[in-house]
């Protein structure tokens, strides 16, 4: 991911009455988002090809980034999950949709923003620290995946319930 030498915008982050209360990231300017995004779906496609890396580590650091560019004014975060998702589903993760990335989210934003905050500061830096992010990332997806597991065996003890031809009929 390339350096720039344009000026960054501000995502500051705001109290409960709409008020400033600090800056938490820097994103990339208007003039410089273009740019940034064509490097960042670049750098997907050839990372996807080379498969140097797992494909969840593909994805952790794409979100991170797309995160950092800050593409659009509202809804970064939640485009970031359909991504996610996406990405999931690209790469064969098939339970994906069945379980919600979003409420798990919501449920640990502390943590989601610390993590963010952590990596996106380092991201055009020399020695980017991707740890706090990636954990945080692959504690969401396994969390994602439990909450699914107990679903499915909610699920099948409702199956098992049901009379022998509802089930045949429900097949």
């Amino acid at each position: 991911m390339a350096d720039t030498k344009h000026s960054a915008m501000m995502c500051g982050a705001f109290d409960a009455d709409g008020k400033m209360i600090g800056i938490v990231f820097e994103t990339a300017t208007p003039f410089d988002m273009p740019q940034r995004m064509t490097e960042l779906v670049a750098w997907l496609n050839e990372a996807r090809e080379l498969r140097r890396l797992h494909p969840l580590l593909i994805i952790a650091v794409f979100i991170v980034v797309f995160l950092a560019i800050h593409p659009f004014q509202d809804g970064n975060g939640r485009l970031s999950r359909v991504l996610t998702t996406l990405l999931l589903l690209q790469a064969g993760y098939a339970y994906a949709p069945y379980s919600s990335l979003e409420s798990i989210i919501e449920n640990s934003k502390e943590s989601y923003y610390l993590a963010l905050r952590q990596t996106q500061t380092t991201v055009l830096t020399d020695a980017p620290n991707w740890q706090p992010w990636l954990l945080f990332f692959m504690r969401a997806l396994q969390q994602q995946k439990r909450r699914l597991a107990v679903k499915v065996e909610r699920e099948k003890n409702a199956l098992a319930a049901l009379p022998e031809l509802a089930v045949k009929i429900l097949d």
